[in-house]
């Protein structure tokens, strides 16, 4: 007697009953056993991830953080995806006579969930299996881990953690074959037959998509790194293959600019890059500003008029020195620390992780140099070398992966650079509250806080006009007791030209230079500080007015008029007789010394070094800025005046005149004070 399920089968094929029918019932139990075992390690594999994910994570409290959540990725996404697709297959053994068609539709709704998902744990596998080599290399670390493992998985063996991570790419892979299985024992005249050849096909797609994702992360990962070298090092690296392929794709740019060949244009690509430029420069603009921003304030913080002791007793002063130091010591301080951990660190993170795709643009940009010649040697050959058909699937898959996920990027660096803003606007908001509510307390306890706004203006004016003044009075008291203005000391040598200078263009015409002058034109001159010279005329050959025409004695140019001012002349009676003032002004009066002819250039002469000076030969002495110095002879033996025989420390040479300047005597300014 034979079951219905034979007596249909028989009469589908048109077979008697007896050994040909057994031979056809045959697919339809292996067919069964392959449902079966797909469910069946379904169910175990559900298990081992939810161990991995409760026992096995929770008790490997010896890793950081940031290690298990590479080693396990989203391991939590992959149990809730396998989960439902577990339920579903479940469910279909209640309707045994639709049962592979099911299973065929179910593979098929979760085919992009399963894409999804394995993606983003395939793409860490390689950096978690670089994490367990690190932990091989620290053998006590390595058996704790062991024996967590092997306590609650004794099947890992001694793979251990390498075990547990390989077994989400095992399954995802296992998918095809499995459907593949029930597929072959399917008869191809059955209605699930098509439905089992789509899902077969669909997880077939969903594994080599996410190969090449795989190899594409690889990929951006290896162009992504930065590494910092220096010129030694990068020349080390240049060889003939880096010279060559470097060559060949400066040749295709230049012919693509001289109109040779024609440029790849990808309006999607170009679209994304300047979006992302965009978004750079506003980063890198935020970055500087809030940098310069941060300066300003750690120089606010650094001023404390507060401390200083105004002099004013009581009332406002206090008040105002109160809410400072409160402000100060406490309101700005959390200000700047929640600025740096809330704006600035994130802002330092962001621009951080624009170097990697800002690497993988520039990289697409020289792989499609070499794409390009590739297609066109595709075109004219018909062929290519491997190497060259490498480098055209490279371009190909830097271009994917840079315009699938350049928008997302864009989209989530414009989402963290609004929330970097709003952070700032909000914590900005916050500090004028606070600075608000702190002044008004300090405000209620002055005497004028029940005032009317326009009568607090006018007492503030009258306040300001008084103070102003007052001010006005000291300044004219103190100008009162300022020391008379003084002339730069004269260069040692320097009597004869100012002697030259005036003879030739009078009193009125002689200027002195108060800072060194460095001539940066061919009709400049370069003067140092206190030396003399003639005014010709007071603006250039273009009108200019600040820069004026001199005569220095020997040469004529032109150099800044801010850099002039009239040289007094003194004669030598003169000179001593205002050295000889103060002492009559002093309590023991002493006789005034008798006016003496003073020659215009000293036998012996005390002056000071203004700069150092290294002696190059024996005929020269060393000095050190500062130093006193006796001028021996203001010339050389031929008469020069630009060195000068001088004596430091019992050793006599020649030093520059220039380096040279009289030191002038103390003249007391003021008060005298009775001795």
């Amino acid at each position: 007697m034979t079951s219905h399920g034979d007596d249909a089968l028989s009469s589908r094929t048109g077979a008697p009953d007896g050994d040909d029918g057994l031979s056809e019932d045959r697919p339809l139990l292996q067919q069964r056993l392959a449902v079966r075992e797909l469910v069946d390690t379904e169910v175990s594999y559900l298990h081992l991830l939810q161990l991995c994910a409760s026992d096995i994570r929770s008790r490997l409290q010896q890793l950081p953080q940031g290690d298990l959540d590479v080693l396990f990725s989203n391991i939590d996404d992959i149990i809730k995806v396998n989960s439902r697709l577990l339920h579903d297959l479940q469910e279909t053994a209640s309707r045994e006579e639709e049962q592979v068609q099911l299973i065929g539709n179910a593979f098929l709704e979760f085919q992009e969930e399963l894409e999804q998902v394995y993606k983003v744990y395939c793409a860490s596998y390689e950096q978690a299996l670089l994490l367990v080599e690190t932990y091989r290399k620290e053998p006590e670390l390595q058996r704790e881990i062991q024996g967590i493992i092997e306590a609650v998985l004794p099947q890992a063996g001694p793979s251990g953690l390498s075990f547990l991570l390989v077994i989400p790419l095992q399954r995802i892979t296992k998918y095809p074959l499995l459907l593949q299985k029930i597929l072959e024992n399917t008869f191809p005249d059955a209605s699930a037959y098509a439905v089992l050849q789509r899902a077969t096909s669909a997880l077939q797609d969903v594994v080599t998509n996410i190969n090449e994702y795989k190899r594409r992360k690889e990929l951006a990962s290896k162009y992504t790194k930065v590494e910092p070298l220096s010129l030694r090092e990068r020349l080390a690296r240049i060889n003939t293959h880096t010279l060559s392929k470097k060559t060949t794709r400066l040749s295709q740019l230049l012919k693509q600019e001289a109109g040779l060949v024609p440029r790849t244009e990808d309006k999607e690509f170009d679209d994304l890059e300047e979006r992302f430029h965009w978004v750079s420069l506003c980063v890198t603009e935020l970055k500087s500003n809030v940098a310069a921003y941060l300066d300003n304030l750690e120089a606010f913080l650094r001023f404390r008029p507060q401390d200083c002791n105004l002099d004013i007793p009581g009332g406002p002063v206090v008040q105002y020195c109160y809410l400072a130091t409160d402000l100060q010591l406490q309101v700005f301080p959390e200000f700047k620390q929640q600025l740096e951990a809330q704006v600035w660190q994130p802002l330092c993170s962001l621009a951080k992780a624009l170097a990697g795709p800002q690497n993988l643009i520039k990289k697409r940009l020289d792989k499609l140099l070499d794409f390009e010649r590739v297609e066109e040697k595709l075109l004219d050959v018909g062929s290519v070398t491997y190497e060259e058909e490498a480098a055209r699937h490279t371009y190909q898959a830097l271009n994917s992966l840079l315009v699938a996920e350049l928008p997302q990027f864009n989209q989530l660096a414009m989402r963290w650079l609004s929330q970097i803003l709003c952070t700032f606007v909000t914590l900005q908001r916050d500090l004028a509250k606070q600075v608000l509510q702190r002044a008004e307390d300090s405000l209620a306890q002055l005497p004028h806080h029940h005032m009317s706004e326009p009568a607090f203006r006018k007492l503030v004016e009258d306040a300001l006009s008084q103070t102003s003044h007052q001010l006005h009075s000291f300044q004219e008291n103190f100008e009162k007791v300022l020391p008379p203005p003084t002339t730069q000391p004269l260069l040692p040598g320097a009597e004869r030209q100012v002697q030259a200078l005036l003879s030739r263009y009078g009193p009125g015409k002689l200027y002195q230079v108060t800072s060194n002058i460095s001539g940066a034109g061919t009709l400049d001159l370069t003067l140092p500080r206190g030396h003399i010279v003639a005014l010709l005329q007071n603006k250039d050959t273009k009108g200019n007015s600040s820069r004026w025409l001199v005569d220095t004695g020997g040469h004529r140019g032109y150099v800044p008029a801010g850099k002039l001012e009239v040289y007094h002349v003194v004669s030598g009676e003169e000179e001593l007789r205002g050295q000889a003032r103060p002492h009559r002004d002093s309590q023991h009066q002493t006789p005034e010394p008798t006016s003496a002819p003073v020659p215009s250039v000293p036998t012996v002469t005390q002056v000071v070094a203004m700069y150092p000076f290294v002696a190059r030969s024996s005929h020269e002495v060393s000095l050190q800025a500062g130093q006193r110095v006796t001028v021996l002879e203001a010339q050389d033996k031929k008469g020069n005046p630009e060195w000068s025989l001088v004596e430091v420390n019992g050793q006599r040479g020649y030093v520059p005149s220039s380096f040279l300047a009289r030191a002038p005597s103390p003249a007391p300014w003021g008060w005298n004070l009775l001795s």
